[in-house]
């Protein structure tokens, strides 16, 4: 959906992940406009996101038995293409990540599952495993194991994790990286552009990357989690750009309690609460946005940005969540209560 009257539409692809660059335009580009009467119709089954096929050699390790209500392959992300449109994407939240991949003695940007709501797997070999992120029931051949520590998943056995008691996005790590198809360097699924592999679904095959020359795997480590089910989650923020556009500025945002609404996902944290007055009224021209951008919408409840933001918005920007904070406002599910507080 968009707010702008649209004058006509062009059949030039204006992306092609494996062209040099993918981008047709970029800012700066001189662009003329020709009036043209064909069109291009992209066939069905058209792979169109550009992902390229595993880089190296891979082994098949798990079958995917239920991916839950979502299952991603993220890593790092793909930073610095915000001047293509393109985000950085990458794990939700990169402490519960790391803190997985850390302990099967992967590189912390190595390529893993992202999962809400439940997993099932079956190991196809050996496999050195370790969950992190929600507190969720993680069992392995029906025993449960602890959270951020490694454990062998033998072949033929089953790994899974169940509902979350607190947050919602559980990593599951295995030595060697998930093997998937990269675009701009990153195996990342950005679930706003479709850009990086298709979501996992159950009957699926993932292959990982033979584990040599890995640092030691941990059979005990630290779950990062920051969430609780019971409590009022604190959201740092610093005020602006356009705060003054509200009457009593960032205060209106930080002076009152907000609940996490279901329409949230990994673009950004849709809230709800007492709605936010404007002070100025109109439009305003589109703008740069990162990752914690809080945008309020003419309804007046903000939506803070998540790792699969847009790169630009025209909605004003009260305030943006520090960086540090991003992580614990990724794990937040529907129901949540959410505070804001100003960093100084």
């Amino acid at each position: 959906p968009g707010g702008w009257r649209l004058i006509g539409r062009s059949p030039t692809p204006m992306w092609d992940s494996a062209a040099t660059p993918p981008a047709a335009i970029r800012p700066g580009d001189a662009v003329r406009y020709r009036a043209v009467r064909e069109s291009i119709k992209v066939a069905e089954g058209t792979e169109t996101s550009g992902t390229t096929a595993p880089a190296g050699p891979s082994l098949p390790a798990l079958r995917v038995e239920d991916p839950g209500l979502l299952s991603l392959v993220q890593d790092r992300g793909r930073g610095g293409h915000g001047d293509m449109g393109v985000t950085g994407s990458g794990a939700a939240d990169r402490a519960s990540a790391y803190a997985a991949n850390e302990a099967v003695g992967n590189a912390p940007g190595a390529a893993l599952i992202e999962n809400i709501g439940s997993l099932e797997v079956t190991a196809l070999i050996d496999a050195t495993v370790a969950v992190a992120g929600a507190l969720a029931p993680v069992r392995i051949n029906g025993r449960e194991v602890p959270l951020g520590g490694a454990r062998l998943l033998p072949a033929g056995g089953t790994l899974s994790i169940g509902p979350a008691r607190a947050g919602q996005l559980s990593y599951l790590a295995v030595r060697g990286g998930i093997a998937a198809g990269r675009v701009l360097g990153s195996s990342s699924t950005d679930v706003l552009s479709g850009l990086g592999p298709e979501p996992i679904r159950a009957g699926d095959t993932l292959r990982v990357h033979p584990p040599h020359g890995l640092g030691a795997a941990r059979a005990a480590g630290a779950n990062p989690l920051r969430v609780s089910a019971d409590a009022v989650t604190v959201l740092r923020c610093v005020a602006g750009p356009r705060d003054a556009w509200f009457r009593e500025g960032v205060a209106a945002l930080t002076g009152r309690e907000w609940t996490v609404t279901p329409r949230s996902n990994r673009v950004g944290l849709r809230l709800d609460g007492a709605p936010l007055e404007r002070e100025r009224e109109g439009e305003l021209p589109s703008e740069g946005a990162v990752a914690g951008c809080i945008q309020v919408p003419p309804q007046g409840t903000p939506v803070v940005f998540l790792r699969d933001h847009p790169v630009t918005g025209g909605y004003p920007v009260i305030a943006t969540v520090i960086p540090e904070d991003l992580d614990a406002a990724a794990q937040l599910p529907a129901g949540s209560r959410v505070r804001f507080e100003e960093y100084q």
